[in-house]
C-alpha cells in the first residue's frame, strides 16, 4: 500500500523506541522507503544499525557526517519525504519541534519538509500532563501537525497512567491512513452498517447469525483512508475499532435502526453491509426460560426494514448501496432488491462460492445497478472495499 511512498521515521529518547524497530518493519513491509532519523540519546535505546538492518538504509544521527552522499543531507531527506512521523517523541523533541529549534538531524531535517506530519508522545504521565508540554502539543497542532494520543497503562518508571507510545499496528495506520490511497472521498458523509444483530429470547439467548463484520469494517477503513468523514454503526463483533472512523455501537436491529435513521439524513452515500435480523422474538422473557421435556416453538415477529426506509427517503444525490447475501438465484434476488428498495447499487454474493461470505478475509462480489453487472474477482475484503467505492464515486460522477 505504501511502494514509492518516503516515510521519515524520527525516533527521540525513550525506552519506547523498541517499538520503533517494530514499526519500521512493518512500513518496509508495505514497501515504503523508510529514512530513520536518530537523536544522539535515541542511539543509547536501539542501535541506529538494528534500524538499517531493517530499512536497508543509514539512520542518520549526525548533521556534520561526513560520509553523507548530499553535502547538505538534511534537505536530501526533506525534499523527498512524503510523510513524517516522530515516535517515540520525548517532551524535548516537542519543545523543541514545537518553537522551531533544530540544533541536531532529526530537528533540522523536520524543519525543513513540508509534507503531511505526524507526532506520538511517549512519556512519563505527569511529563505529558504539564500544561508547558499540552501548550507545545496545541502549537503544533495549530501547525497543521497530527498528535497522535499516547496509551494509558503502566509505564516504564512504574507508574500507571496516559503516556506510553501505541503498538505499531496503530502507528502503521497513521501511516497508511495519510498515504495509502489518493483523498478522493473528501468532503463527502459516509455512514456504513457492519456486524450481526442480536435479537434476545430471555437474559440468557438470543437469535443472530455468522456476520464477523469484516467487509463493512474494511470498507469504513477505505472510505475513511480516502479522506471521507464516516459513520460506522455496528452490531456486536470481534474487531479493533478502525481509527478515524465515528463508530456507534449497536446490538439489537432496534438499535441499528435509530442508529442509522439518525445519521442518514447528513450522508453522502449509505453502505449497508450489516446482516440485520429480519425477525426477532415477538416476546421476551424477564427470566431465563427453563428447559423442558417437549419440544418449544419460538413465536417470531418481522423487524424493521431499515434498507426500505433508506430507499423510501432517500434524497436528491444521495448515494445508497445495499448488499445482498444469496444461497441460490443471487442475480434475480439481488436484481428484486435493488428494485424493491430503491437502491443506486447492490453487492451481491454467494455464501456457497469458495472464498465468500462470513468469516473469511476475502469476497467474491457482483456490483449490480440498474444498467450493469460487474464481476468482480476473488480478493481480499481490503481490496474488494475498495473497488466497491471506485464503482460508486464513477457512478455519482
Amino acid at each position: 500500500m505504501l511502494q514509492g511512498k518516503t516515510i521519515v521515521l524520527g525516533v527521540s529518547g525513550g525506552i519506547a523506541c523498541y517499538k520503533a524497530a517494530a514499526l519500521a518493519s512493518a512500513l518496509v513491509k508495505q514497501h515504503a522507503d523508510v529514512q530513520v532519523l536518530m537523536t544522539e540519546n535515541a542511539t543509547r535505546f536501539v542501535t541506529p544499525i538494528t534500524f538499517e538492518q531493517l530499512t536497508g538504509q543509514k539512520a542518520l544521527v549526525d548533521t556534520f557526517d561526513r560520509n553523507f552522499q548530499h553535502s547538505v543531507e538534511h534537505i536530501a531527506v526533506a525534499d523527498r519525504a512524503d510523510f513524517v512521523l516522530i515516535a517515540p517523541a520525548t517532551a524535548n523533541v516537542i519543545a523543541k519541534l514545537a518553537h522551531g529549534l533544530a540544533d541536531d538531524m532529526l530537528t533540522t531535517t523536520v524543519l525543513a519538509c513540508s509534507c503531511p506530519k505526524a507526532i506520538a508522545p511517549a512519556m512519563n504521565t505527569g511529563m505529558y500532563e504539564n500544561p508547558v508540554t499540552q501548550d507545545n502539543l496545541a502549537i503544533l497542532r495549530r501547525y497543521g501537525w497530527e498528535v497522535i494520543e499516547p496509551a494509558s497503562g503502566r509505564l516504564a518508571c512504574g507508574a500507571v497512567g496516559k503516556g506510553k507510545l501505541p503498538e505499531p499496528e496503530a502507528l502503521l495506520e497513521v501511516c497508511l491512513h495519510a498515504l495509502a490511497h489518493e483523498k478522493d472521498l473528501t468532503g463527502k458523509r459516509v455512514l456504513v452498517t457492519a456486524g450481526p444483530t442480536r435479537e434476545a429470547l430471555d437474559p440468557v439467548r438470543y437469535l443472530t447469525n455468522h456476520s464477523s463484520g469484516r467487509m463493512g469494517y474494511a470498507i469504513a477503513k477505505a472510505a475513511s483512508r480516502r479522506g471521507a468523514d464516516v459513520t460506522l454503526v455496528s452490531g456486536p463483533v470481534s474487531l479493533p475499532r478502525p481509527a478515524y472512523v465515528n463508530v456507534v455501537d449497536v446490538v439489537s436491529a432496534q438499535d441499528m435502526y435509530d442508529a442509522v435513521m439518525a445519521h442518514a439524513d447528513t450522508a453522502d452515500i449509505v453502505i449497508k453491509a450489516a446482516a440485520v435480523a429480519d425477525y426477532r422474538p415477538a416476546s421476551v422473557a424477564d427470566n431465563k426460560i427453563k428447559k423442558s421435556d417437549g419440544d418449544m416453538s419460538i413465536p417470531l415477529e418481522r423487524t424493521k426494514d431499515i434498507l426500505g426506509t433508506l430507499g423510501a427517503r432517500k434524497r436528491e444525490g444521495q448515494f445508497l448501496c445495499g448488499f445482498s447475501m444469496e444461497t441460490e438465484n443471487m442475480l434475480e434476488n439481488s436484481r428484486g432488491k435493488l428494485a424493491r428498495k430503491n437502491l443506486d447499487m447492490i453487492a451481491a454474493n454467494n455464501v456457497k462460492v469458495a472464498g465468500a461470505g462470513f468469516g473469511v478475509d476475502t469476497n467474491v462480489l457482483t456490483l449490480i445497478t440498474a444498467d450493469s453487472e460487474t464481476d468482480l474477482p476473488l480478493m481480499s475484503k481490503d481490496a474488494a472495499a475498495d473497488a466497491l467505492l471506485d464503482a460508486i464515486r464513477e457512478r455519482m460522477s
